[in-house]
């Protein structure tokens, strides 16, 4: 099977936007009227191949992702155990994606979306474009520690994206003095609808955020970022 683009580039480099990613992913191929409809059953060769080898891939990847993820415990020991189990999970993601979502007749464009996955391309006319437009973020306090980031194409009249675009990615960081570049914004989450939710520690409340926010289209090219904003963590 010939390699594209999308194989690579869909695949988020941050391990938060690849736990979130993977997780939507696998939240939706659990549900049974969703693999039957898209010939997943467990009882079919494919249904056997998700629960006996791509399963317990993403298992050692999000246990791996979760003993890591609080700076407060974190050791080096954790993380290398989080890089041991996130190369051979990647590996089994584009596997599933290549091998059986993107070319199966029973699932839809609307499935890879709502699963966190590009849209395959479908003849007749050019493949989507590099985005050219901004995001624009609006912060909206939730509750103690929680935000959502409301993304929209900047200076549109409309909520809905631009042509072409699978999501966006939305680069964060908890700092005490402006980022002089997008480059000290450490953090990545990658949503495919508004809002996008962060949930904050309690000593990180009054703290200020950082953040940025680019369109990516459904193959993987990314869009100019956005200026870089702040808000306080309530």
């Amino acid at each position: 099977m010939k390699t594209t683009r999308a194989t690579v580039d869909w695949l988020p480099s941050n391990h938060e936007a690849l736990f979130d990613q993977g997780s939507q992913t696998w939240d939706y191929l659990i549900d049974p009227a969703n693999r039957d409809r898209m010939g997943f059953a467990i009882t079919t060769p494919q249904g056997a191949w998700i629960d006996g080898v791509f399963h317990p891939k993403y298992f050692a990847f999000i246990t791996a992702f979760n003993d890591w993820r609080n700076p407060a415990t974190r050791t080096p020991i954790k993380t290398e155990d989080l890089l041991a189990a996130e190369g051979p999970f990647k590996d089994m993601y584009r596997q599933l994606y290549t091998g059986f979502l993107r070319n199966s007749p029973f699932v839809t464009d609307s499935d890879l979306v709502a699963m966190g996955l590009p849209e395959r391309h479908t003849g007749g006319g050019k493949p989507a474009p590099a985005p050219t437009t901004y995001v624009e973020v609006t912060v909206t306090p939730v509750g103690p520690g929680v935000i959502d980031l409301h993304f929209r194409d900047k200076d549109s009249d409309h909520k809905s994206k631009p042509a072409g675009v699978h999501g966006a990615e939305i680069v964060w960081a908890i700092l005490d003095d402006p980022p002089a570049g997008w480059e000290a914004l450490a953090h990545s989450s990658f949503d495919t609808h508004t809002p996008l939710r962060l949930s904050f520690l309690n000593e990180q409340r009054g703290k200020t955020l950082y953040f940025a926010a680019r369109w990516e289209n459904t193959r993987g090219e990314k869009g100019p970022w956005s200026e870089i904003m702040s808000a306080i963590i309530p």
